[in-house]
């Protein structure tokens, strides 16, 4: 059974008119739901000693004490509250228990995360704490009595926002590999440097992307040779998404995902997925890619 982490019941209260989907949450596990082969559980809370893996301390605590001033509840692009703190956490511990479930299993999903914006000592962009740098780590320390050593944990962020946050965090850590590929011109607009980044012009479409996509797999395993990988499968690089400014059909973003996660399975390698960013014209389009995501992934469970 594929292993589906969902968080969607806790609801983040936004005001009338914020631009951030939240209900795409819900409308996903209700699509889902009915698959066959797929197994949906409650996403755990992330511990307090899981988010200093890598984030400041005083950050964590002006989170969840609601000390975060104005301005950087602005830059999160969230107004804080309790639920706001708890989803954010219970986000990071759905790729926790995903990259879990993917050690044992192949391939497990987090039905949200993928909030790649956010640094050690602040949030960005829709992202409080980085589920995807965390659960790097986190699996890392897992496997360290097994191993006796660090396992090499890459990070694909096909999300079309680069992986500002994420880049910066693992910037000094050799253990992990940071993979970009996103729209040059989008947001952020001043970028870090990823292990590799891969930057796309406007209009890209399915062709050019996938091309850019096999050469950078073919680099990432020449200059790391990956034992893990966190996939952030954005819906965003999609023709029809209001913030994307790439020109992906929806059979491109399937290859896209058929293509990362075949190369996985063919090297044995376990892969945790995140949801990550998707802001269509309509939320429908967002849901369905999503969805197909999903549906790509049962055929890769070993």
């Amino acid at each position: 059974m594929l292993q589906l982490f969902y968080t969607d019941h806790f609801v983040l209260p936004l005001p009338p008119g914020h631009r951030f989907p939240m209900s795409k949450y819900q409308l996903l596990r209700n699509e889902v739901v009915s698959y066959r082969d797929v197994e949906l559980l409650e996403a755990p809370l992330a511990t307090v000693d899981e988010l200093l893996l890598v984030h400041d301390a005083e950050y964590i605590h002006k989170v969840i004490q609601g000390q975060l001033s104005p301005s950087e509840q602005r830059e999160i692009g969230f107004p804080w509250s309790e639920l706001m703190v708890i989803r954010s956490r219970r986000s990071a511990g759905a790729t926790i228990a995903a990259t879990i479930s993917a050690w044992r299993n192949g391939v497990a999903v987090n039905l949200a995360g993928g909030t790649h914006h956010s640094y050690a000592d602040k949030g960005s962009g829709f992202c409080v704490f980085n589920d995807a740098a965390i659960a790097a780590k986190k699996i890392q320390e897992r496997m360290m009595t097994h191993l006796q050593r660090y396992l090499r944990v890459a990070i694909i962020d096909l999300d079309v926002h680069q992986g500002n946050g994420t880049a910066s965090i693992m910037k000094d850590d050799p253990t992990v590999f940071t993979f970009s590929m996103h729209g040059e011109k989008n947001f952020p607009f001043r970028k870090e440097k990823s292990d590799l980044d891969i930057g796309l012009m406007d209009g890209c479409e399915d062709e050019e992307y996938l091309d850019a996509l096999r050469e950078g797999l073919a680099q990432l395993e020449t200059e790391f040779s990956p034992e893990f990988v966190i996939f952030l499968a954005g819906a965003d690089p999609f023709q029809g998404d209001r913030l994307g400014r790439l020109n992906l059909s929806m059979e491109g973003l399937r290859c896209r995902d058929e293509k990362v996660l075949q190369w996985c399975f063919e090297r044995k390698i376990p892969v945790a997925i995140a949801m990550a960013g998707g802001y269509g014209k309509t939320i429908e389009d967002t849901v369905a890619i999503h969805a197909q995501t999903i549906r790509t992934a049962i055929a890769y469970q070993w």
